[in-house]
């Protein structure tokens, strides 16, 4: 784990204080790591902490000691919702997880009809005040409907169907300024990345991947390298790792990228 969190020149551990791709560069009000070991259980572990991820010590030590074929960090900006480890990403619900960069402007406005739209299993399950647990929520709903068999398709069908439903709820309740949605849903076994923003003349918040490779990081150097088989990683990230340009592609505006279970990736257009 730490050489996702902390060894490459732009760390998630970096990007927590000094993030380069987006306007506010401080992510101090908590962190949160999600990870699978399949051969012990098909639930995620999930470490959060409502400390700045630079200055945990917890997060460090544990680091090293953790290897997973299947992980997802987030560093967070505290915009809806208290600092507290309710409003740490990423999200758990069964199997999956979820974390949010963005966020929906005036979000009070659609708390309420957006809960009223959750089964009770899904409002019950809420524990915090985030719009990003409410959305996840929302999309669990659409996910549900296509069973415990499904495809990253089905997945990014969900995605579609959730940002549809809050387009409606933000135009009735007059709600003009632009929602931003980055978004990575990940099972331990398939995972889609969602880069949009609900007004199209908007540019969405950075979101890239890298697929198809070995990472490697040797004496603080990390990077890609050719790799077959159980070698190859596919990667998401809100900013580049490293600096070099060829190991990562942008994910294309208002577009998901969906990673399968044979770690075959597709671009997918978001029709909504």
């Amino acid at each position: 784990m730490d050489k996702f969190l902390y060894e490459p020149d732009n760390s998630m551990i970096k990007q927590s204080f000094e993030a380069k791709e987006i306007e506010e560069p401080l992510n101090g009000d908590g962190f949160g790591v999600g990870w699978y070991h399949r051969s012990i259980t098909h639930q995620p572990a999930v470490f959060v902490s409502v400390y700045p991820a630079w200055n945990n010590r917890n997060l460090r030590y544990l680091s090293s000691l953790i290897q997973s074929d299947c992980l997802v960090a987030h560093v967070r900006a505290a915009s809806v919702g208290d600092v507290s480890e309710s409003n740490c990403h990423p999200f758990h619900y069964s199997n999956y997880l979820m974390a949010h960069n963005g966020g929906v402007e005036e979000f009070e406005k659609i708390k309420r009809p957006l809960k009223q739209l959750l089964s009770d299993d899904k409002y019950l399950w809420i524990k915090g005040q985030t719009d990003s647990e409410h959305l996840f929520a929302l999309f669990l709903e659409y996910l549900e409907v296509k069973g415990t068999v499904y495809t990253a398709d089905d997945v990014a069908d969900a995605f579609e169907q959730m940002i549809d439903t809050l387009k409606k709820l933000m135009n009735d309740r007059g709600i003009t300024e632009p929602a931003y949605l980055n978004m990575v849903f990940i099972d331990g076994e398939r995972m889609v990345g969602l880069r949009y923003a609900t007004d199209e003349n908007v540019k969405p918040l950075t979101l890239y991947y890298s697929e198809g490779s070995k990472y490697i990081c040797e004496e603080g150097a990390c990077y890609m390298v050719p790799a077959n088989g159980s070698d190859k990683s596919v990667m998401i990230v809100s900013e580049k790792l490293t600096d070099i340009a060829e190991d990562w592609r942008m994910i294309p505006d208002n577009h998901m990228v969906l990673v399968y279970k044979d770690l075959t990736v597709k671009l997918r257009k978001v029709t909504v």
